[in-house]
């Protein structure tokens, strides 16, 4: 699978030895960067660049990563086609990709040893979107607002 990469300083330790880690277990990694550890580096150019890659390409997932993985979140999801979830666990990995569909994962380095964002890794590419049709529609009531700013019907 490809897997778009982009970080910060503080996530670059952590998307590094990512990086590594998916190429070894067969994953085309594509790095957005940054390519070298800056302390004032901002996330933005990095994660937004990851995220519309993920967005032009729907068979490939994408992971961003910084302190806490909040604006990493955030900005990954202003990119129209992506659905980016915070995970803070293996179970809200799970979740996120069974229930949302989630195409980019946030992490936080800061919040987890390696070893435990790279269980959250695996179980966010290991997990397959369910297709039930609860979630489904409202994956397409979050899409049809993103694409048209028309909101869903009230129950």
């Amino acid at each position: 699978m490809r897997v778009h990469l982009g970080s910060d300083h503080a996530g670059f330790e952590l998307k590094e030895h990512l990086r590594a880690w998916l190429a070894e277990h067969g994953h085309e990694v594509v790095d957005a960067g940054p390519g070298h550890f800056d302390a004032s580096d901002d996330y933005p150019p990095y994660v937004l660049r990851a995220a519309e890659a993920v967005a032009a390409d729907p068979a490939a997932l994408g992971i961003v990563i910084g302190g806490s993985g909040n604006g990493e979140q955030i900005a990954a999801n202003k990119v129209a086609g992506v659905r980016a979830a915070l995970a803070w666990n293996v179970e809200t990995a799970r979740l996120c990709r069974e229930h949302n569909d989630a195409n980019v994962l946030g992490i936080g380095a800061r919040m987890h040893s390696q070893a435990e964002a790279t269980e959250v890794v695996a179980t966010f590419l290991d997990t397959p979107y369910s297709g039930d049709s609860r979630h489904s529609r409202r994956i397409e009531m979050i899409t049809t607002y993103e694409r048209s700013g028309e909101l869903p019907p009230l129950p």
